[in-house]
């Protein structure tokens, strides 16, 4: 039997594993034939959808592995926007909005607000939380 799961991810893309964590459950949950409708980055968990990240070249780029993990399974990437706004991640139409200089949002990923996880939840038959 196929699930439908969304993952909630409070980590950041470096500093703890939660975020790598969630994202090699993403791969075996997917592996197994179940669907990932949407991942959703909540408090230092928004650092996953910033395009500033700069790991080493012999570190694993996790913000790049959840944008092909989105592309090639169509998932949706949703940081939440009050946490990212306040962690300095931005899209360009918030720095817009918000006379900021400049924007940094990954490509793949979009600001929603908590009204998106819980449209989300209502619709998950799972909801994991990292």
């Amino acid at each position: 039997m196929s699930l439908n799961y969304v993952l909630v991810i409070e980590g950041p893309a470096y500093g703890d594993q939660s975020a790598r964590t969630a994202y090699l459950f993403a791969e075996a949950l997917l592996e197994e034939g179940h669907r990932l409708s949407r991942i959703f980055f909540y408090q230092d968990g928004v650092y996953n959808g910033s395009s500033l990240t700069a790991p080493a070249s012999d570190e694993f780029d996790l913000v790049a592995a959840w944008q092909a993990l989105a592309k090639q399974h169509d998932i949706e990437l949703q940081t939440c926007v009050a946490a990212a706004l306040r962690r300095g991640v931005v899209s360009e139409q918030e720095a817009e909005q918000n006379q900021l200089s400049g924007h940094n949002l990954a490509t793949g990923f979009e600001q929603a607000g908590l009204g998106g996880l819980a449209e989300a939840m209502l619709t998950a038959d799972r909801v994991i939380q990292f």
